[in-house]
């Protein structure tokens, strides 16, 4: 043991009940740090409080105290769910993402536990960088499980109008999230040992902060522009909403025609779009082909279609002379509300909200992308923004732009289209490319490769937004290194965990 780095005490620096209570605080802070708040520097305030009330807790109490942070935080995230169909899905859903998240987070605890005992002169360094591997092994845990996991609120995304966005091109959303836990770790661990005393103590988070502050966004080349324009035409397309016959359909088109006469290479209508499979219904097929061909230009559209007994939720590019060979169907269905798992089960439980949920869609395996006279163009439907792979897919398959489509129409009034709206941008800076977030309802918006916005149309508003949009090419250190950064996190943090735990049981 030496005076540089004492061994820290064994008692908690909070009794539990207030640990219990700043979780709790932490876990409001953190949602305000996304939007629509958007208030970035919270995330920081929201760890620096959140640490220290996990720190010393047996596993009771850490369970407790991770519990109180996830609950508090996902209740205000995804209130956005209690819209239409009321308190239980919203309730549902922040139990099972809070419980989650307090046992995903336990190993930060034991982290704490046994990394000073197993090695005394971890704290400053090795510690915090290991509290930050956890974390973001505790992201990538609720993100893929239960059901595919639900990405929503990973630490990197809250940085869509932060500074320190840039970082994702070159490390991923992981790398990011990962590189902001350990900078608010490494301060944490500054107060506890006086680093104000001891000077070069502040060497690693100031190195990690000038990181999270410089770094560039990583080149990709310049490939051209592609004059695109979007339509939201602000249908009736919410699960409750009255509809007429063809009535969304006729939205889009009476926006799309708003755009006059220029000249035009690709139309984009949002997710849900059109009422009725064309691949099913003649009339729909003819309104496509005759508003193709009046604009010169081919339509990328959604609708539910049907294959055999299958349902999809599909993208599909409708060319001039009918052809629509190129689709995309949705890689995650959203549990609860495309499909229901285990649906004996849940019906058991709420037989009235389970019932609404008529159709039964199928995930989709074909490639995220299509071609427009030899541009690649990459998908991604609604909640599918989220998930890494179907970004890193699109991109590496050759797509120079992204076009995101989505239905918000359920969630009108609420954050939850500025939240996909800051995952989209996000993507836009990760990949090094221009994305075209369109939506039936809003917010819409145009973005360029660096994160920021070209047009927008508000939430609520019909129109279009037609513009050149930049092409990029070349792929970026994020999209190439983001899954080897995730496995070492998935290895080395829980394994270093586990060594310290063996280790400092061996030191008594």
């Amino acid at each position: 043991m030496t005076d540089v780095e004492p061994m820290p005490s064994a008692r908690p620096p909070l009794p539990l009940w207030g640990a219990v209570v700043v979780a709790a605080v932490a876990g409001a802070l953190m949602a305000f740090a996304f939007p629509a708040a958007a208030i970035w520097p919270l995330v920081f305030v929201a760890l620096a409080l959140l640490l220290p009330a996990l720190m010393g807790r047996r596993i009771g109490g850490a369970l407790l105290v991770g519990l109180a942070y996830g609950l508090v935080f996902f209740a205000v995230q995804v209130s956005f769910t209690a819209r239409y169909l009321g308190p239980v899905p919203w309730v549902a859903l922040t139990v099972v993402e809070g419980a989650l998240t307090a046992v995903a987070l336990l190993p930060i605890t034991l982290a704490y536990r046994w990394l000073p005992r197993a090695w005394p002169r971890s704290r400053a360094i090795v510690l915090p960088f290991v509290v930050a591997g956890l974390w973001t092994v505790h992201e990538l845990f609720l993100g893929n499980w239960p059901y595919g996991g639900f990405p929503w609120a990973r630490l990197g995304m809250s940085q869509a109008q932060g500074p320190f966005a840039p970082v994702a091109s070159w490390l991923g959303v992981s790398g990011l999230s990962f590189l902001m836990v350990a900078l608010a770790a490494l301060l944490v661990e500054v107060v506890r040992m006086r680093g104000w005393r001891r000077p070069w103590l502040l060497i690693a988070p100031v190195l990690t902060a000038l990181v999270l502050s410089l770094t560039p966004l990583f080149p990709t080349a310049p490939s051209g522009d592609m004059r695109i324009a979007a339509v939201q035409g602000n249908g009736s397309t919410g699960y409750f909403d009255e509809r007429e016959p063809y009535g969304v359909m006729t939205a889009q088109t009476d926006a799309t025609r708003a755009i006059g006469d220029g000249p035009v290479d690709l139309l984009v209508w949002p997710e849900g779009g059109i009422d009725y499979d064309p691949f099913q219904d003649e009339t729909t097929a003819r309104r496509l082909t005759r508003l193709v061909n009046e604009f010169g230009a081919p339509l990328l559209a959604n609708t539910a279609t049907e294959r055999g007994d299958r349902i999809f939720n599909t993208s599909f590019l409708w060319m001039e002379d009918g052809d629509a060979t190129q689709l995309h169907d949705k890689r995650h269905p959203v549990p609860f509300g495309e499909y229901v798992p285990d649906r004996d089960f849940y019906y058991a439980l709420a037989p009235d909200l389970i019932g609404l949920i008529g159709r039964e869609y199928t995930p989709g395996s074909n490639p995220p992308v299509v071609r427009v006279d030899g541009v690649g163009v990459g998908l991604a439907i609604c909640f599918d923004v989220i998930y890494d792979e179907v970004i890193r897919e699109s991109v590496t398959q050759g797509a120079q732009v992204l076009v995101f489509q989505t239905n918000n129409a359920d969630f009108r009034g609420t954050d939850e289209n500025l939240q996909q709206l800051a995952f989209a941008r996000m993507r836009a800076v990760e990949t090094g490319r221009s994305v075209v977030n369109v939506s039936t309802v809003g917010t819409s918006q145009i973005i360029r490769p660096d994160g920021s916005t070209v047009a927008s149309l508000d939430a609520d508003e019909a129109g279009a937004l037609l513009e050149d949009v930049e092409l990029r090419s070349g792929l970026t250190a994020g999209v190439v290194l983001g899954p080897w950064i995730q496995l070492v996190m998935l290895v080395a943090a829980p394994g270093a965990l586990i060594i310290a735990g063996l280790w400092s049981r061996r030191r008594g």
